[in-house]
């Protein structure tokens, strides 16, 4: 199976830091679409980019196995350095969204320097769209209680079983929600996808438009994979991401950096999946106006040295106490 990218390096002496640059769950291809493949290089760091399988020049089925990607992954970084050869500083990864399970897996594959998860997640995705029904019914003032009505569970359920099993346990709740007012507001990151739809409308959705779903691993728990990884890891979250919650996630690296792992964490307020904010327009809908100040200039100083230091805009940033030890007092034995 033949995957198909380039390494774009800046026009620059010396060594060169190396960015491979891993898909979230879009199916675009990234030789065409990913934009940090030429920002990366204007920053002098280099850049090598990929069609994963299944889209663009690449071979392949198109999948959502994480370990199948992450594979594909360190098959790509070990192309970039044959590619990048004596001009090669250091070498990592950057993924986004569903890339922040991919990456992980990927560094405790094959040794890198660091790794980049952009608004990614370290729960599980039955999680990730119980989180996402939940902050959308916050955004639009429901209370808790309502939230714990919302239908999400028995959604997923159906999901996760791409529609062999749940339909009815989730119709008759739906059926029993569906003149509540805030039914309306109850979207998730693919729960949405089936609230209008039959029991044979949802079967054969999910071979089709929802096929994402037959190799979708639901159940996937990041959190081992994070515990054991050696690398250095940059997260970067928005506090106002729906499909992506970050609330869960954050407290869980920060729960990681806490216990001594070599993790820093970034939450952006108010910017949202994409690492954009937003204003909202008069049907109350977002519209993104910029990315955040800063993300793209943290990301560049990370795989540059691993450091990342100074002003990255309204970035509330977590990292690991450093102590330097020639400031340690030591009393005379």
């Amino acid at each position: 199976m033949k995957l198909v990218g380039r390494l774009v390096l800046p026009k620059r002496s010396g060594k060169i830091p190396v960015v491979v640059l891993v898909h979230g769950s879009d199916s675009l291809s990234a030789l065409d679409a990913f934009a940090l493949q030429r920002m990366f290089p204007a920053q002098r760091i280099g850049a090598f980019v990929y069609d994963k399988r299944g889209t663009g020049g690449s071979g392949g089925t198109s999948t959502q196995d994480f370990d199948v990607l992450a594979a594909d992954a360190v098959a790509a970084m070990k192309e970039a350095k044959r590619l990048a050869g004596s001009r090669l500083g250091r070498i990592g990864y950057q993924g986004g969204s569903q890339g922040g399970w991919v990456v992980p897996l990927a560094v405790n594959r094959a040794p890198v320097d660091f790794a980049i998860v952009s608004y990614g997640l370290a729960v599980t995705i039955l999680e990730e769209d119980q989180e996402s029904v939940a902050l959308d019914m916050y955004f639009h003032h429901h209370s808790a209680e309502d939230t714990k009505k919302a239908l999400a569970r028995a959604g997923e359920g159906v999901f996760e079983t791409r529609g062999e099993e749940g339909y009815a346990a989730f119709d008759a709740l739906r059926q029993k929600c569906k003149s509540e007012p805030w039914n309306k507001d109850v979207h998730g990151d693919f729960l949405f996808s089936i609230m209008p739809l039959n029991e044979e409308q949802i079967i054969d959705a999910m071979t089709k438009e929802l096929s994402f779903s037959k190799t979708a691993p639901f159940h996937y728990e990041p959190m081992p994979t994070l515990r054991v990884s050696t690398t250095p890891q940059l997260w970067v979250l928005g506090s106002d991401d729906l499909e992506a919650p970050s609330a869960e996630t954050a407290k869980r690296i920060k729960s990681l950096i806490a216990q001594g792992k070599d993790y820093a964490l970034a939450v952006y307020p108010g910017a949202e999946h994409g690492m954009t904010e937003y204003e909202l327009n008069a049907n109350g809908g977002r519209v993104s106006t910029r990315f955040a100040p800063g993300y793209f200039q943290m990301m560049a100083d990370f795989a540059g040295d691993g450091q990342i230091r100074g002003d990255y805009g309204k970035a509330q940033i977590t990292q690991p106490v450093r102590v330097d030890t020639a400031d340690v007092v030591r009393e005379p034995i």
